[in-house]
């Protein structure tokens, strides 16, 4: 029988090398992770992950496909590291920092300002946007010439924009100045009820502005609250800043190369207000660029069983008519401006072809009415389906939903299009499946259809030649609201 002791001893021995192992094998773990850098182990795995919000300067779904100013640079950036990009959805700027701070994102692009505060928990790479806050006020109202101007009690802030502002500051300045913080509202949010005349005043950075402008024509800049500040992506605060440097290197060379003012342009060069029929433009190309087109829109027409005029409206105010129209960022084209993957889904290899285009689009077109319930009648079916060719048919859907939760009837287009702008307010698409939406512009979109229909059926009524239609009579000419109830 073997001797205890030397059995007890070999047990501990072996105990003994057994943790001398498991502290080799953690001492070796510890140094592969000290010399393996975030941006190795992002390329290691094949994936980037943003944390973003939904938003007008930032991130946003049209026409089915995700896009924004930072969501398109930041897949530029993920395929500059060859690898795929991931997006996470944060709720405000406070939201963003403890996604970032938890690890559940490598970064954020979320048109966040930049501080300048050291020792924070998120340090910031290039400045590549610079935007000032501005004070505006609805047309009608005399201009504020300063902080002290304003009436008191009437200055409402979404809470992003509060936190960008030293409003003590602000206080000592004009002693009278007071405020209201709309804690559930962003700054786009505070632009719609400045123009609805739900408020009187309210401060926005000027890009968010710029692109606001087309929507809400009666907003005002007062004056500027703020000097220029940087808009930058931010990253967690630790010693590895190896994904920082590679953002640099990143933003170096798009800006070198001219790619990131174009991106920038692309998103944020000013709008002016829509020109719902210019009359003069609308008859020169209605005789100049729509003849060689009308037989191809007639074509179409019958072989879908829809009115020409109605395909030729859409074209209209797609194109203008113009066989070989790009889109500021390049992704969408054609008479009927599809985007590259629509275009491959209706069999469509050419966009610049007048044939292919069209067909593709009236394809394209009738699916979606095909997609909304046959209870609907006419013409409600169809302009919901025309809101859907321009906002795309997910947001639609979303409109629909809160329609009926707010009482109204989902199937009338009429209670429909005042529940699609709040697809732009945080309180309502974030009960919605598919988030932010332009809601103003499906709205607008569908109101210049009816007006481009109308004036084709009048100038295309035998008994009213174009030529002897002037531009006066076109603008006073009144016919049915909905011509296709006809």
């Amino acid at each position: 029988m073997p001797d205890q002791n030397k059995m007890n001893a070999a047990c501990g021995n072996y105990l003994i090398f057994r943790g001398l192992l498991v502290m080799v094998f953690a001492t070796l773990s510890s140094c592969t992770d000290k010399t393996t850098t975030q941006l190795d182990r992002i390329k290691a795995r094949g994936e980037i992950v943003v944390v973003t919000r939904n938003g007008p300067t930032s991130y946003y779904i049209e026409k089915n496909s995700e896009t924004g100013l930072e969501y398109v640079l930041a897949k530029k950036f993920a395929a500059h590291l060859g690898v795929e990009l991931k997006t996470v959805i944060a709720k405000n700027s406070n939201d963003v920092t403890k996604i970032l701070n938890s690890e559940q994102a490598d970064f954020a692009a979320a048109a966040l300002i930049h501080h300048q505060s050291r020792g924070g928990p998120l340090v910031f790479g290039p400045a590549y946007l610079w935007v000032t806050q501005q004070l505006v006020y609805r047309n009608g109202l005399r201009p504020p010439s300063s902080l002290e101007d304003i009436f008191p009690d009437k200055l409402d802030l979404a809470l992003d924009t509060s936190t960008l502002l030293p409003l003590d500051q602000l206080q000592q300045e004009a002693p009278s100045l007071s405020w209201n913080i709309h804690t559930e509202r962003d700054s786009h949010e505070m632009l719609e009820l400045l123009e609805n005349k739900e408020i009187l005043y309210t401060i926005t950075d000027s890009n968010e502005l710029t692109l606001a402008r087309q929507y809400y024509p009666e907003i005002r800049v007062a004056f500027n609250v703020s000097s220029p500040q940087p808009v930058a992506w931010a990253f967690r605060n630790h010693e590895d800043r190896s994904l920082l440097q590679a953002v640099w290197r990143f933003h170096e060379e798009i800006s070198r190369s001219g790619e990131l003012i174009a991106l920038i342009n692309q998103y944020f060069v000013p709008v002016g207000k829509f020109d719902y029929v210019d009359a003069r433009k609308f008859i020169d190309r209605f005789q100049v660029r729509l003849p060689p087109l009308q037989s191809l829109f007639e074509e179409v027409a019958g072989e879908q069983e829809m009115d020409w005029r109605l395909l030729a409206a859409i074209s209209y105010q797609e194109s203008h008519w113009h066989e070989q129209a790009v889109s500021t960022t390049g992704e969408v084209k054609g008479l009927m401006m599809l985007k590259q993957d629509t275009a491959e889904s209706v069999g469509v290899n050419n966009r610049f072809d007048p044939e292919q285009s069209i067909r593709g689009g009236t394809i394209y077109l009738k699916s979606l009415i095909g997609k909304i319930p046959e209870r609907i009648p006419e013409p409600d079916r169809t302009w919901m389906a025309v809101a859907a060719y321009n906002v795309g048919y997910g947001h639609l859907e979303d409109a629909r939903v809160l329609t009926q939760k707010q009482g109204g009837d989902p199937d009338i287009w009429l209670e429909v299009k005042q529940r699609l702008p709040l697809l732009s307010r945080k309180e309502w698409f974030n009960q919605t499946k598919f988030g932010y939406a332009r809601g103003v512009e499906p709205v607008l979109y569908v109101e210049r259809i009816k007006k481009y229909y109308n004036t084709l059926v009048q100038l295309t009524q035998p008994e009213v030649p174009s030529a002897e239609l002037t531009a006066g009579q076109l603008v006073e000419t009144r016919i049915s609201e909905d011509p296709l109830s006809q």
